[in-house]
């Protein structure tokens, strides 16, 4: 979350004292309604990124889903219902533009009793999950916590926090929490006695914590290996350990980075092992490092990102959240986030996994839409994709391309269908029931809300939030960018206009929407990118190498440029891209700003973008 994150975990059966797994076997396979012969499939790590079985390179878009899990109102559950998963499903791919999730879950909820898991919470946790996996949505489950836990809190506290069961409180026997002065929540993190000592001892194994979280995690992964079918367990990516890691406190001589060598790692380490005993050993852990280690307020930055734990490899991608605390602050940035604001940010995530051998995915970044720094959201949202898009500002993009790099995977914190529509007793306290925002800790960042119809609609620009995007690249991806034209009130927002230096594509793109995308080809299935609301076919535009079309036909392997569904019947779109060739670069702008454009103005655009590719790959 914006000062940190979320939840934690799930479970099982107990027999001799640890837990197994028992239940059902899978259901037969059902693959998602609209696939094609390259879809689905389980994703792994290799050269650095995320791949597909066809070798494609993948990124992940979506979103967090959701927050409602920090509350007790649906026990801890993302829904109050599955119909309400399938609901959110939809709208996150059709609205949201989302092809994947991080799917928060409750290690309270999982086993309320030292041992003992209610089975019933995983069954209702495997069906919601479900409703995203059979609409073509790839899940990263993730056990989070903030806070430590909401035990830690009284019924007059002025915070709350999730995560642990109340039998682990219990065993600490913390002080009464107090934070003093402190106007973000966040800063119960460093500045309470009990939630300190809480994650100190987490760490530590005091009372035998940790090992029972972990007894915890490796059933709650049996069970969801045993009771997803084939193809659903396919697309659940991987495992999020530990939501927004902190020490607590360090010891004499401690730092940040020997706190992450010497506790942290041989958390992931037996976290990687329980996940290869519990049939998840070809799926990736998303470790997070030290919580602080990319904070962009200098005073509260901390060494680390995994320093020492040497090549990650196909094991492990390299997992991190960024929130602009400047920005959240309301004091340390005045004004409005500006082209370029987070390019050093992200490439900080880009170098640290290039240098780790592994993939990068920033699970979570937002801002709040409500509140004195609400205005800010528009720019610092459109500044944090942009940073996802590439590692350039948009002033650079077009002279500099090459040096674009890797697109990374994000999710977007939060999707909460029901924002605004909470009843949550604030750590059990009848009167002081949270219903506005998100109905926790006075945060407001869902995305999505229900109207008054109860149909899920945007809270934000959708022209912001349905991108354009390579969600598959069959090859390498050299470069990518896409100019949003999204809104900040009336204002329209261009920070990567077309240059003059290509008065034809200038004139092509007008004042559209347009991305770019430079790739080597890598033979086999078709590159591919996800096609917002915003281009209908008609409407849509593309200029490439392997052929030119305004409208573009339905795909079919003939077709070099095509269009098809996305795997889910929601009604999303995605662009095809075909080229048998291999090692060869490729481009191909996709605009919805031409209006019937002339075969001579398409010729012109094309041999300008040529040219240009040419000179720069």
């Amino acid at each position: 979350m914006p000062n940190v994150g979320a939840r934690l975990l799930l479970v099982l059966v107990v027999l001799c004292g640890f837990l197994t797994v028992a239940g059902a076997p899978p259901a037969t396979a059902a693959t998602p309604s609209g696939s094609l012969w390259f879809d689905g499939g389980p994703l792994t790590v290799r050269g650095g990124r995320l791949v597909d079985g066809r070798g494609r390179e993948v990124v992940l878009r979506g979103y967090n889903v959701s927050g409602e899990t920090k509350l007790e109102e649906n026990g801890g559950l993302p829904f109050a219902s599955a119909a309400d998963a399938r609901t959110s499903a939809t709208a996150l791919r059709a609205l949201g533009g989302g092809d994947a999730v991080r799917f928060p879950l409750s290690w309270a909820h999982a086993e309320p009793v030292r041992g003992q898991v209610d089975t019933a919470y995983l069954a209702a946790v495997t069906e919601q999950m479900s409703a995203f996996l059979d609409t073509g949505i790839r899940v990263y489950p993730d056990f989070h916590q903030d806070l430590y836990s909401r035990y830690l809190f009284g019924a007059g506290s002025w915070y709350t926090g999730d995560g642990a069961p109340k039998w682990a409180v219990d065993a600490g026997g913390y002080p009464k929490e107090s934070c003093g002065i402190c106007l973000f929540w966040g800063q119960n993190i460093t500045q309470n006695a009990a939630v300190r000592q809480a994650q100190y001892d987490f760490w530590h194994n005091a009372h035998g914590v940790q090992d029972a979280f972990l007894d915890t995690a490796q059933a709650t992964m049996a069970y969801l290996q045993g009771h997803l079918d084939e193809d659903e367990f396919a697309g659940v990516v991987g495992f999020d350990p530990y939501n927004e890691p902190y020490a607590g406190g360090y010891e004499s001589g401690q730092t940040s980075r020997t706190w992450e060598r010497d506790l942290l790692w041989p958390f992931y380490t037996r976290f990687r092992a329980r996940m290869d005993a519990a049939g998840w050993r070809d799926k990736p852990a998303f470790v997070e490092p030290n919580l602080f280690w990319n904070a962009n307020i200098s005073t509260q930055r901390q060494e680390g990102g995994l320093l020492d734990a040497g090549t990650l490899g196909p094991g492990y991608v390299l997992n991190t959240h960024f929130y602009d605390q400047k920005a959240i602050s309301g004091v340390l940035m005045w004004g409005k986030a500006a082209d370029g604001q987070y390019a050093a940010d992200f490439a900080a995530v880009r170098d640290r996994a290039t240098a780790a051998g592994t993939a990068a995915v920033v699970s979570e970044f937002g801002h709040p839409l409500a509140g004195t720094v609400s205005d800010k959201a528009p720019t610092v949202l459109k500044a944090m994709y942009q940073g996802l898009d590439s590692r350039l500002p948009g002033a650079r993009w077009w002279t500099d391309p090459a040096a674009s790099g890797p697109v990374l995977s994000g999710s977007q914190w939060q999707w909460d269908l029901y924002s605004g529509r909470h009843h949550e007793p604030m750590n059990g306290n009848p009167g002081k029931v949270l219903v506005s925002g998100d109905g926790w800790n006075g945060e407001d960042l869902s995305a999505v809300r229900l109207d008054d119809t109860g149909t899920p609609v945007l809270r934000q620009d959708a022209r912001l939030l349905d991108r354009l995007y390579p969600s598959a690249t069959a090859g390498t991806a050299l470069a990518f960018t896409y100019e949003d034209r999204s809104r900040d009130g009336s204002s329209t927002l261009t920070w990567n206009p077309v240059p003059a230096s290509l008065p034809a594509t200038a004139r092509l793109v007008g004042p559209g929407q347009y991305g770019l995308l430079v790739w080597r080809s890598g033979g086999g299935a078709p590159t591919e990118l996800h096609l917002p609301a915003s281009f209908p076919t008609g409407a849509t535009t593309v200029v490439s190498d392997l052929g030119t079309v305004c409208g573009p036909p339905a795909y079919t392997a003939d077709t070099p440029v095509g269009v098809a569904p996305e795997p889910g019947g929601t009604g999303s779109r995605r662009l095809l891209l075909t080229a048998m060739d291999s090692g060869v670069p490729h481009f191909a702008l996709v605009t919805n700003g031409a209006t019937a454009p002339s075969a001579d103005l398409l010729g012109a655009a094309r041999a300008e973008l040529a040219a240009w590719t040419a000179a720069h790959f």
